[in-house]
């Protein structure tokens, strides 16, 4: 059959039914949620999931830690006093010293004395007895002219003016013996000594002794009660170390983590849950409501939070020394929810002319219906990367407010109250500061890192396109 002139003449095989396989098309990407491409996208950031670790191990710490370390963060033990990080170790039981007494030299009468303030170093200065963590004896021969004597102690070697911790003075002259008995460790310790007569002298004399690792009988048999002088016993473990008072740093640090990310936790959830109800309701009604909305909010952020944080302590009853846990929630609460209002309402004032929210306003949706199910679900993101924020924002908050003072006070253990006892004793004792104040630095970092992953990841203008 003849087609239309220059028209192509068609085959039978042209008309042929096509083969399956040959309509077939590529994979197509198949259609992703948006919570779940946010969190494909999260998954990539390795600095977001990292955080997301060490969070679940902090919560995890928190929640099964005193469960798992069985040691009560309140007791002391004065025999442990700011001992540093240690593991288990067997330690030899020491005997009791015999009781100490002053020894007394005679004063020479033909010996002349100095001129006043030139009194020379004392002579023969010597570790009497038997030196242990218990007790350090010193003896050394009488300076003549001598009112008293200046005993110094130093974990090194003494040069120049320094000497080393002033532990205390004899009663006279005729005294020529101390004891030492004030929190000795295994170590290397310098001691001086040096005569006065009221004068400015600082020639000292110098002795070194090494101390080795024991412990008292009465604490052995606390632990073992058939333990004998010469005998060894296990001492428990202290990871992190002891604190001044000899209680367990991390039993304390475990036992603060709950009151620390309790207020970390709960003041941010109330104050932005408050934030967004304000904000939404702001920025969806507009007009006079919208105005005094925004007006009050201007005011809460133009208050004081320390000074309000006082006078909610005083409100409250709280005395010096008193935990201010609920005074310091309540100020969170009441001065922190202003920024989570001004973003909502930012939010809001996009959302509420789009298409989706026009169709159901003419369905016949009532204003609380378009908030509830239409605006502020569609704010969660923004929301939820505040939220994220604001978490390391309250530690930080109760750590400063404690370490003032103001906030959780001792023997209540915090992050914060723990840093504030052991900055006193830092220079000596670091451990009982960079313990909490580590804690502090890695739980704010990680869930600073945790909001840059999930503002990123929430941004529906990076979802992906692959």
């Amino acid at each position: 059959m003849s087609g239309a002139i220059g028209a192509p003449l068609l085959s039978k095989d042209d008309l042929a039914p096509a083969e399956r396989g040959d309509l077939r098309q590529a994979a197509v990407r198949p259609s992703l949620s948006y919570w779940t491409d946010a969190w494909l996208r999260l998954r990539k950031n390795r600095q977001a999931i990292a955080s997301l670790v060490i969070i679940c191990l902090l919560l995890g710490g928190t929640l099964l830690g005193p469960l798992l370390w069985r040691v009560d963060p309140d007791r002391q033990d004065l025999a442990r006093v700011s001992e540093r990080p240690s593991l288990s170790a067997k330690l030899t039981v020491l005997a009791e010293p015999p009781p100490y007494v002053e020894t007394v030299a005679v004063e020479d009468g033909a010996a002349a004395a100095p001129a006043k303030g030139a009194l020379p170093a004392p002579a023969a200065l010597e570790i009497a007895g038997d030196p242990t963590v218990q007790a350090v004896r010193l003896q050394w021969a009488r300076v003549p002219g001598a009112e008293s004597y200046l005993v110094y102690r130093s974990t090194s070697r003494p040069g120049g003016d320094f000497l080393g911790l002033p532990l205390g003075e004899t009663g006279a002259g005729s005294v020529v013996s101390f004891e030492d008995t004030f929190n000795l460790e295994a170590t290397t310790y310098w001691y001086s000594v040096v005569a006065t007569d009221g004068g400015e002298s600082r020639d000292a004399a110098t002795v070194a002794v090494t101390l080795q690792a024991g412990i008292p009988l009465a604490d052995a048999r606390l632990l073992d009660p058939g333990a004998n002088p010469g005998g060894r016993v296990e001492r428990p473990w202290r990871p992190l170390g002891t604190d001044y008072l000899g209680r367990d740093v991390l039993a304390r640090l475990l036992s603060g983590a709950r009151v620390t990310l309790f207020i970390g936790f709960t003041a941010p959830l109330l104050y932005i849950l408050i934030g967004v109800i304000l904000g939404g309701v702001s920025g969806y009604l507009g007009g006079r409501v919208d105005h005094w909305i925004m007006r009050v909010t201007d005011f809460v952020m133009a208050l004081p939070f320390l000074l309000l944080m006082i006078l909610f302590k005083v409100a409250f009853g709280g005395g010096p020394g008193e935990s201010g846990i609920v005074p310091m929630l309540v100020a969170m609460i009441l001065l922190g929810w202003t920024g989570a209002a001004r973003l909502t309402r930012g939010q809001v004032l996009q959302l509420r002319d789009a298409e989706f929210v026009q169709a159901s306003r003419l369905l016949g949706a009532r204003r609380s219906y378009l908030l509830l199910r239409h605006l502020l679900p569609n704010t969660l993101g923004v929301i939820l990367v505040s939220l994220t924020f604001a978490i390391p924002g309250a530690i930080f908050t109760e750590a400063f407010l404690s370490f003032i003072g103001m906030g959780v006070a001792p023997p209540t253990a915090s992050w914060g109250s723990m840093c504030n006892d052991g900055i006193k004793v830092f220079l000596v004792h670091p451990h009982e500061f960079l313990a909490p104040a580590v804690t502090i630095s890695v739980a704010v970092l990680a869930f600073n890192l945790l909001g840059d992953g999930l503002r990123d990841a929430l941004d529906p203008r990076l979802r992906s396109v692959e």
